[in-house]
């Protein structure tokens, strides 16, 4: 047995590259806009992703003043602050921050049935 050099297959992970926290050429960071089922018809629109150096108080009214909706600005501790709209605000939302000039377009990412 010790003439044979015995190699075991080591754990090959597909998703290293992906979780790998380097901020290189080629990283994006995306904004995530998806829809929530809530009771019966109600359904709930999260945003999430934006900058920290945006002011998410002021987003949040300007989407309630022009897509006639209600919402709030809600702290979770994983993802960190996310805009949360009654409705299914998914095109408008994203049609929004492209026309705002807050995300290009290429950044967002439309999540939903």
């Amino acid at each position: 047995m010790s003439d044979l050099d015995v190699q075991l297959p080591t754990a090959f992970d597909p998703f290293a590259e992906a979780n790998a926290d380097d901020s290189g050429v080629g990283a994006k960071e995306y904004v995530h806009v998806r829809v929530q089922q809530r009771n019966g018809r109600k359904c709930l629109t999260t945003v999430q992703g934006l900058k920290k150096e945006f002011s998410y108080n002021k987003i949040l009214k300007d989407l309630k003043k022009e897509f006639c909706c209600n919402g709030t600005v809600v702290q979770d501790p994983e993802l960190g602050q996310v805009i949360q709209l009654q409705g299914d605000q998914r095109k408008n939302v994203s049609s929004f921050l492209v026309q705002a000039g807050i995300v290009k377009k290429e950044h967002i990412k439309i999540h939903g049935f």
